[in-house]
């Protein structure tokens, strides 16, 4: 397990600006184009936590050109995920899934001005490197995509972007963190249009949480042992009840109402990948999961935003026969 910088605790605490009498100030819109060159604090945890926290209630979208990037923008996007191929394609047409071309990336990035992420293999540097130098402003470490490492997942406090980090349960989830991962999602099952895994990655997340948060320091050391993760960030976890960085939901989100009930279960937003794309009508579907992320406790707006949205991407049941195997069990 990789060591955890000592300050990150402490930034986590101060990642999110507050207003005079302590409580949460609001956050401005996202904007792309985080400045690559700058003062001692530029790339440290807090920054990119805080940069992170700047998504909260939003919709990150995969896109595959520039075209897709500004319907997603026009939709409400919050920022755009630029690949190749989105997770259902690289399910039907197999083969090894890298990084995505940087000068379809760069193309993206010049056609929107909301943030721009991308992926990179599971513990391939490099690829986080040529991603950093090419201007994306946040980096997705995949299990989407082909592990590079079955050992070792990136070390995130060796760069300047925020990374984003799948996870399915709590030790997942605080591992990556303390590799310096700013952002956590659940891994669900991408590419499936099936919410099945999603919701029960957050579930147990949110289950453990709630179990950390009764127990006394003694426990919480077993516990730690138990999940595999480190006793300072479980303590911290614990104490917030709720995971110290950004969580959002991800994997098999089609729906309005599929978008809605991750929130409902404690995501700060969500990732829609072939969901919008795939479906009759990608830029009202795009508009309608916006709206249901904003709206999600009001089922009449909700039903409203899901009327007469086209044909949804067509899903598939989750097992051992699943093309393209199980993304969700890549990471360790």
């Amino acid at each position: 397990m990789s060591a955890i910088a000592p300050s990150v605790s402490n930034a986590i605490n101060n990642a999110i600006p507050q207003s005079a009498d302590g409580a949460a100030a609001p956050l401005s819109a996202p904007s792309r184009a985080i400045p690559r060159e700058g003062g001692n604090s530029l790339g440290t945890f807090g920054v990119k936590s805080g940069l992170a926290q700047m998504l909260k209630g939003g919709v990150i979208m995969d896109v595959v050109n520039a075209e897709q990037a500004r319907i997603a923008e026009e939709a409400g996007a919050c920022a755009v995920m630029a690949l190749e191929r989105v997770p259902a394609d690289i399910r039907k047409e197999g083969g090894v899934a890298r990084m995505s071309d940087p000068q379809m990336i760069k193309e993206i990035v010049n056609a929107v001005t909301i943030p721009v992420m991308a992926k990179v293999r599971i513990g391939h540097f490099v690829e986080a490197q040529i991603l950093q130098v090419i201007g994306v402003d946040y980096i997705d470490e995949s299990e989407v995509l082909t592990p590079a490492d079955e050992e070792h997942h990136i070390n995130k406090h060796n760069f300047k972007v925020p990374f984003v980090c799948g996870a399915r349960n709590l030790g997942e989830a605080l591992r990556r963190i303390s590799e310096g991962a700013a952002m956590i999602r659940t891994k669900g099952e991408a590419g499936t249009g099936n919410v099945v895994e999603a919701v029960r990655h957050e579930r147990t997340v949110m289950a453990e949480i709630r179990r950390a948060s009764s127990m006394n320091e003694e426990e919480l050391y077993t516990f730690a042992k138990d999940i595999q993760a480190p006793f300072h960030l479980l303590k911290e976890t614990a104490r917030l009840k709720h995971l110290p960085v950004v969580n959002f939901a991800a994997g098999g989100i089609t729906t309005p109402a599929d978008a809605a009930l991750m929130m409902h279960l404690g995501c700060d937003g969500v990732f829609v990948g072939s969901g919008i794309f795939h479906s009759g009508d990608p830029a009202k579907r795009a508009r309608a999961i916006v709206q249901a992320v904003t709206h999600y406790n009001n089922p009449k707006i909700l039903a409203e935003v899901s009327e007469n949205l086209g044909a949804a991407m067509v899903g598939v049941t989750i097992d051992k026969n699943l093309q393209g195997g199980e993304f969700a069990k890549r990471g360790w």
